[in-house]
């Protein structure tokens, strides 16, 4: 199976705002296949400014890093392997969550990034975003 495609990104985005809603926090979301390149966006009203690139560069690293936005965080603490890898990739690494790569058969195939909220708040949009991806919804 190809990444997602247009009309999968519009699933996700769909699922991802729908709990962005119930969160009670407006976000940025980004869909991007499996070269890092955007399938979908979309920034609901009164979303931060400054989440619309961090949106696309959670995806962007996902992809790029097949990890989540999560683990890279964890993997780039002081002492540990990935410790500065935020300063390269013209500073698109991002080293908190709201990332995760979309696998397909163990396979990254592409990545969903959302911003807007905490870490926290964001890993929660992102992953329905991703449920819908997988239940094919």
């Amino acid at each position: 199976m190809t990444g997602p495609q247009l009309e999968d990104a519009k699933a996700m985005i769909a699922a991802a705002e729908e709990e962005a809603e119930d969160v009670g926090v407006p976000m940025c979301i980004a869909v991007a296949d499996g070269g890092g390149n955007l399938v979908g966006f979309h920034r609901m009203d009164d979303a931060l400014i400054a989440s619309i690139d961090i949106a696309r560069n959670k995806a962007y690293t996902s992809v790029s890093l097949k990890l989540s936005t999560e683990a890279v965080g964890e993997a780039a603490q002081p002492g540990e392997d990935l410790y500065g890898i935020e300063t390269t990739n013209g500073g698109r690494i991002v080293t908190f969550g709201g990332g995760f790569p979309i696998e397909v058969d163990g396979d990254v195939v592409g990545a969903i990034g959302v911003s807007g909220g905490s870490p926290e708040e964001d890993m929660t949009v992102a992953r329905a975003g991703l449920d819908a991806f997988e239940s094919g919804e």
